[in-house]
């Protein structure tokens, strides 16, 4: 049996360099094609702002090598197109003309590339005009507190509010800013954080004057006090004598240690108004607290109804 020849390297190597100068051959030659170009824009006018993503690719017809057709598709760098002369079509729409910017285009070109001609003959963007807005900044704090221990007076923010610029389409529904979200636990102590504003992907135009803020809180240790109050009756007529079953009522409040020493029984006053009963039919008094300290983090009245029986 005879064995079969196999392929030659000298004619695998013909065959390479043959291919290679076809190729050569090829790619030498020019060529006229459409490509996609990436396209940005400069030069807004500064009391303008996008409020659309504008188009960002631009078809377009060049005659090259093939080469330079290659080279172009791959590595062609982004397309700049000044923007400081916009047309207007309606309240919110501008818009280029693009054979204004053939000469610009070509500059950007690689040299031995040449632009024909342009897809589209208009370029729109969609521009609002610049807004300022003052707006709350609300901040979002969850805190486990140390048994005994709370806030002795509201959050503070450094600072409360924030100026917010950009088109009027994407501000003007605007309320508020919220904050990242804060979680605090086991809470005894003063506490500060610096916390970055939430900046919506809606809202990719807007610029804010602040990028964070310093949300504090003072922490104490509250406890539980009583006095017993006096309780005054008005609108009491004067034909009509009643008898209440107590005199005083039990006032229990909620203070922080630091002052706890403010208060006593001047600090409250406890009013029943019998009009309110006699309008409603009720058989009791109910007892509200006129006056109290500020400061106190809660309270309530012991017993919150008051029985009375009218003297003849």
């Amino acid at each position: 049996m005879k064995k079969s020849k196999g392929v030659s390297k000298s004619f695998i190597g013909f065959l390479c360099v043959s291919i290679l100068i076809w190729i050569l051959i090829t790619m030498s030659k020019e060529y006229t094609t459409s490509i996609i170009l990436p396209i940005a824009y400069e030069n807004i006018p500064q009391n303008l702002l996008l409020q659309k993503e504008p188009l960002k690719q631009l078809e377009v017809t060049i005659k090259a090598s093939g080469f330079k057709i290659a080279l172009t598709k791959f590595k062609q760098k982004q397309i700049v197109l000044d923007a400081s002369s916009l047309n207007r079509k309606k309240k919110s729409t501008y818009y280029l003309l693009t054979r204004s910017y053939k000469t610009a285009i070509q500059k950007q070109l690689s040299i031995g590339v040449n632009l024909q001609q342009i897809a589209k003959d208009s370029l729109f963007l969609n521009l609002g005009s610049l807004q300022t807005k003052k707006l709350p900044i609300v901040a979002d704090v969850k805190i486990d507190y140390h048994v005994g221990y709370d806030l002795s007076s509201s959050i503070q923010m450094q600072p409360d509010s924030v100026l917010v610029s950009g088109p009027e389409n994407q501000i003007k529904n605007l309320k508020s800013i919220q904050l990242e979200p804060i979680k605090l636990s086991d809470v005894k102590e003063d506490f500060s954080r610096e916390v970055a504003i939430v900046k919506s992907n809606n809202l990719k135009n807007v610029r804010f004057n602040i990028a964070k803020v310093t949300v504090a809180g003072k922490v104490e240790k509250f406890t539980e006090g009583s006095l017993l109050v006096d309780v005054e009756i008005l609108n009491l007529p004067e034909n009509i004598t009643i008898n209440t079953l107590v005199k005083k009522v039990e006032v229990v409040y909620v203070v922080a240690l630091s002052n706890f020493n403010k208060i006593d029984e001047d600090s409250f006053q406890i009013k029943c108004d019998y009009k309110t009963a006699e309008n409603n039919n009720l058989n009791y008094l109910i007892p509200k607290i006129i006056k109290k300290p500020p400061f106190l983090k809660s309270v309530k009245l012991i017993p919150s109804k008051i029985d009375y029986l009218i003297q003849k």
